[in-house]
Formats: C-alpha cells, sequence, structure tokens
C-alpha cells in the first residue's frame, strides 16, 4: 500500500467501502437462501431474476404498480409507505426468528429421542445376554 500514491489508497479506500455495504452479507451465507424476500419487485427486478435463475423462491410485497408474475408468493401491500414496509419487515423477521427457534427445539427434540431410542435398544441387547 505504500508504494501507491495517497490518492489511489484514498480511491481504494472507498472501493473497500463500498463493496462491503453491498456484498458484506454475503461472507456470512453458507450457501444459497432458502427464501429470498423483497419489498419491492419493480425496484429489486434483478434480485428477482437472480432467485429465478438459481431456484430460490421469492416472497414478496406486490402493489398495483409491480407485475407479480415473477414471484412465486405474493403478499398484497402497500409497497411505498415507510410505516408498511417497517410493518412487512418487522413481521417476516419475527417469522424467521420464530421459525429459527422451533428448528432449534426440534432437533434438540430429535436428539433426546434417538438417545432414548439408543438407551432402549442397548437395554434389550443387554437382557437376553443375562437370560442365558
Amino acid at each position: 500500500i505504500k508504494r501507491f500514491p495517497k490518492k489511489e489508497i484514498v480511491m481504494m479506500g472507498r472501493e473497500v467501502k463500498k463493496l462491503n455495504l453491498a456484498l458484506g452479507g454475503i461472507k456470512d451465507l453458507n450457501g444459497a437462501p432458502a427464501v429470498a424476500f423483497v419489498i419491492d419487485p419493480k425496484r429489486e427486478q434483478i434480485a428477482i431474476q437472480e432467485c429465478r435463475k438459481l431456484g430460490i423462491p421469492v416472497v414478496a410485497v406486490v402493489d398495483s404498480n409491480c407485475d407479480p408474475d415473477m414471484v412465486d408468493y405474493i403478499i398484497p401491500g402497500n409497497d411505498d409507505a415507510i410505516r408498511a414496509i417497517k410493518l412487512f419487515a418487522s413481521h417476516m423477521a419475527d417469522a424467521c426468528l420464530e421459525g429459527a427457534a422451533r428448528r432449534k427445539e426440534d432437533k434438540a427434540m430429535e436428539a433426546e429421542e434417538t438417545k432414548a431410542a439408543e438407551k432402549a435398544v442397548e437395554t434389550k441387547e443387554e437382557t437376553p445376554q443375562e437370560a442365558k
């Protein structure tokens, strides 16, 4: 970095900040998302097209000025008002958190059931040997 002029260093720093802002969330993804949630399909047309190519279902808030053909799951609503956007986004975030918590509980219950089943199998295996 020292070999570049100060002006280029500043420009590179701006570029890095811009890329982090645009793509920073991608580094935390483990794979492709299971579903995409879009507020304004008219504005986010490119994202919807990418999801269609990758086979990712799209859930979108569709206003009367949007084409619902590209969206898999339509939520009719106003995508222009800030209060409406906050409402839709907060409900979707709450639903995602609730689903993650349920998934965690289900995995814990599955683990307990498999442990109980393994323990039952072990006790059944031990019982016939003791009878001999």
